[in-house]
């Protein structure tokens, strides 16, 4: 058994141990303090002597931008981060080059190109792939094996070994993956409920009753202005964005359009082709022939749509836990606009899956012929030990209250962090005992009591209320989890080499299609797309995903 496999397999055995007690950290032998930091004993978190160079490429953007301008002897170049990785590891920090959007994008495609990249670049799967292929970086199986901290694997681990398998090429680990939060891709009803109940309506149980009240939100005039003015069910020209997306609406057909997916025979398919899908099409179809969604939704993205919801236009949208934040906007319009989070439904009323896509995305690879590559792992161990380890100074490294743990180049985090500070401020409630309350959710819980306070900036609290609160999206996604519904993605490999040509394509093709099914084409499309799918590559693409799948056993998430 090769070390990745090892890895892999000693991940899988931590992965059980997701109760997100952060407290306990095994990060807290330390001898003096310095100046920004402990100086710990073990190998995972011992400073280089000399201090070592390591050099990245930074993207920039405004909110960055903003952030530092609002926190005085702070830049890109010197900040808390920067001196706490010299000050306690020695290693400084160093931006061959930063720069914004495109720009950014098109320096790093030129340093691909050249092969000239910096000590550590991050890469998305498909760049972490060609680099790999290409011979510019180097295998970090025995630098994470070796380096990595008990906390570190424990918490990049939380959702499975997924993020490993993804940056796996050739049974080596290439990169070190900045794990994402799957769980929080889950979907959920956002309702606006001073409608529902003036028009003399219930929270849905079955499709066929968020249908009812889409019609009742488009067709009885539930802003009672008079005019036909309002819309049933907010969607983006993106078709599966996280909030004003059809991901939840689907799943209530048994549809799982944009992930992987086990039959009943354990081999693996995509979900965008199956006949459910076209099943869910022709209801929204019909939705957007009434009148229910937007007849622009088509040229809108997200923030387009979003102004009829700041309209007072919408009354209900599918999307994640965040969604609160972006239906809060209609109450500038109207204060007594109330939404609450409800869980999706399916047609039968049974519980209906709810899928998750594997979310990691991005990954931080090493130049080859660097001679330390187990630095990045250190700077990873640090920044969870910081934030959420024994020895954690959150207030100075996370939350100031600014986001100032955006000023590090690597920004790891626990999956389980959020619904995690659900639980501590729902048994808080519970028990009256605000003891229980650890970093984050103390955070959390003081822009709760804002939005329940008389103060006259309390609507700054009423999106964490809606999220976190006791009728929040979190206590909807903690009883998916008691319940089983989460359906995880079973596809987490690298991307395959069919897919590095023609995933593009056969996107671009999926929601063209939608749409124009969704605007009126004929339904029958749906067929034509499918056979376009599989000869333009699906059919190369679902061969080699079962082929990855069959290689690890077909027992993953």
């Amino acid at each position: 058994m090769n070390k990745v496999k090892l890895l892999l397999a000693a991940l899988l055995s931590v992965q059980l141990l997701t109760s997100c007690d952060y407290s306990s950290g095994t990060n807290k032998e330390s001898s003096n303090r310095l100046e920004g930091g402990t100086i710990y004993q073990e190998p995972a978190l011992s400073p280089y002597n000399p201090a070592i160079e390591l050099t990245f490429a930074r993207e920039s953007d405004d909110s960055l931008e903003n952030l530092i301008s609002q926190l005085p002897g702070e830049t890109f170049e010197n900040n808390r981060w920067i001196r706490l990785y010299e000050q306690v590891l020695g290693i400084k920090i160093k931006y061959e080059w930063i720069a914004k959007g495109d720009l950014y994008h098109q320096k790093l495609s030129g340093a691909f190109a050249s092969g000239n990249i910096p000590d550590v670049v991050k890469v998305n799967a498909q760049q972490l792939r060609m680099l790999s292929n290409a011979g510019l970086i180097q295998d970090l199986s025995e630098a994470y094996e070796q380096y990595g901290s008990s906390f570190t694997k424990k918490i990049l681990s939380q959702e499975g070994t997924g993020p490993f398998e993804a940056a796996t090429v050739e049974g080596k680990l290439m990169g070190i993956p900045e794990t994402s939060s799957s769980i929080e891709g889950a979907m959920f009803i956002w309702l606006r409920t001073d409608w529902l109940y003036k028009i003399g309506l219930e929270p849905p149980k079955t499709m066929d009753d968020v249908l009812a009240i889409s019609k009742a939100f488009t067709e009885n005039d539930p802003d009672q202005n008079g005019i036909h003015d309002t819309f049933g069910l907010a969607v983006t020209q993106y078709l599966f964005d996280p909030v004003m997306g059809l991901t939840g609406f689907m799943a209530g057909y048994k549809a799982y359009p944009n992930i992987w997916m086990k039959d009943a025979s354990g081999k693996l398919l995509y979900g965008g082709i199956q006949p459910e899908v076209k099943d869910a099409l022709k209801v929204l179809q019909n939705m957007y022939r009434d009148g229910q969604i937007d007849s622009e939704f088509a040229l809108k993205d997200g923030l387009k749509e979003e102004k009829l919801i700041a309209e007072g236009k919408v009354g209900m949208l599918y999307g994640e836990q965040w969604g609160s934040f972006t239906v809060q906007s209609s109450r500038a319009a109207d204060p007594n606009a109330e939404w609450q989070a409800f869980p999706i439904v399916s047609v039968s009323g049974e519980a209906p899956k709810v899928p998750l896509r594997f979310n990691t995305s991005h990954f931080f690879a090493v130049r080859k012929g660097y001679p330390h590559p187990e630095a990045i792992v250190k700077l990873f161990n640090l920044h969870l030990e910081k934030n959420w380890g024994g020895t954690a100074e959150y207030e100075t490294y996370y939350s100031s209250p600014f986001p100032v743990w955006k000023l590090s180049p690597v920004t790891p985090f626990p999956a389980m962090k959020n619904l995690e500070a659900y639980r501590q401020i729902a048994e808080a409630g519970g028990n009256d005992d605000h003891s229980v309350l650890k970093d984050e959710a103390s955070f959390i819980y003081k822009n709760i009591e804002i939005s329940r306070s008389g103060n006259a900036n309390k609507e700054s609290g009423w999106g964490w209320e809606r999220t976190y609160g006791p009728s929040g999206a979190f206590s909807v996604l903690d009883q998916y989890m008691k319940n089983d519904q989460l359906l995880y993605e079973s596809f987490v490999g690298p991307p395959t080499e069919t897919m590095l040509v023609k995933q593009a394509i056969l996107y671009n093709l999926q929601i063209d299609t939608f749409v124009n099914i969704i605007l009126g084409s004929s339904i029958d499309e749906f067929d034509r797309f499918v056979d376009d799918w599989n000869r333009l590559g699906g059919s190369s693409t679902t061969a080699e995903v079962n082929q990855w799948y069959a290689a690890r056993g077909g027992n993953l998430k």
